[in-house]
């Protein structure tokens, strides 16, 4: 028999998983269609990683704006100190969300409906440490780190992407490949794919806005038609990768990874051709009606891969 706190809970729990498909929602087009495609209660759990990760994403990426302190500083150092003072409460601000995802895990609850969906899926499948450490990691690196190196940017992309496709992967089919090491590499690719496209997609907000570069021993504001192949030559090789791994999703959920796999792939075919003066000049898309003619043609592929 359900007491009246479990009834409580079970409520409460519902709202907040509707709170992070809200958030999906308004701020992925892309993911968003090829999420429809996920079994309900796959849904609501990959809903709730990527609200969870939005959250953080907002915390860093000029969301919030320190308040000014009343004080008069001289011109030369009014930049460096808002630029400190900024630095110091975005830190806060994202320990202090990272701190409560862990206690609500702990206590199986938070007042955060964002972090209380999440904690309801990383409590029912297993996503701990080895997980969200890397990813608080990452998000702290954009608020530390404006260059990368090689190595540096694969950590990023590590923390901020592939651990992501993973705690996605755990979800799938109801944690059917729990344990699956390949499916686990793939899901990874599939995360580093999507981080990529979105690093050349987002240069204009990422270079002139957020002063940030993700393209070590590259100018992002003079990159040439060879800097672009090439950098579609490595989002391309993930989602081949990624792809081997698809075929090993059970059920229904295959056509929503698939799905979302086929988007992104399209994505990068078009920041090949679409050149470095149309990429500076803003986000390149899909028109809608081809987004629809790709979502469906992946129900289709999904039906006979395996």
């Amino acid at each position: 028999m359900t007491t009246p706190h479990e009834a409580n809970l079970a409520r409460f729990t519902a709202a907040a998983r509707r709170c992070s498909w809200q958030l999906l929602a308004a701020y992925s087009s892309s993911f968003t269609l090829a999420s429809r495609l996920f079994a309900p209660r796959t849904r609501q759990h990959v809903a709730a990683i990527y609200a969870l990760v939005r959250v953080a994403d907002e915390i860093v990426d000029g969301t919030f704006a320190p308040p000014p302190t009343g004080t008069a500083t001289p011109a030369d150092n009014q930049d460096r100190d808002a630029e400190r003072r900024n630095a110091e409460q975005l830190t806060a601000l994202l320990s202090g969300y990272r701190d409560e995802v862990y206690a609500a895990i702990g206590r199986g609850f938070s007042t955060d409906p964002v972090v209380h969906s999440f904690v309801a899926t990383a409590n029912e499948y297993g996503i701990g440490a080895e997980l969200i450490d890397p990813f608080f990691a990452s998000m702290n690196m954009d608020i530390t780190r404006t260059e990368y190196t090689r190595e540096q940017l694969a950590e990023y992309i590590h923390g901020s992407a592939e651990v992501i496709g993973e705690m996605c992967m755990r979800v799938f089919a109801g944690g059917a490949l729990a344990g699956d090491a390949e499916a686990a590499a793939s899901a990874r690719s599939l995360g580093a794919g999507f981080q990529k496209v979105n690093f050349l997609r987002d240069i204009r907000e990422d270079t002139t806005e957020l002063g940030r570069n993700y393209f070590p021993g590259r100018d992002p504001g003079a990159l040439t038609a060879a800097d672009i192949a090439e950098l579609c030559d490595e989002m391309d090789a993930d989602f081949a990768h990624a792809r081997e791994g698809i075929a090993r999703i059970p059920g229904r959920d295959r056509a929503a990874v698939l799905a979302a796999h086929d988007l992104f792939a399209e994505l990068s075919r078009r920041l090949r051709a679409a050149g470095p003066e149309r990429i500076a000049a803003g986000r390149v898309s899909i028109p809608n009606r081809q987004k629809a003619i790709i979502v469906a043609r992946a129900v289709r592929t999904s039906a006979v891969m395996g």
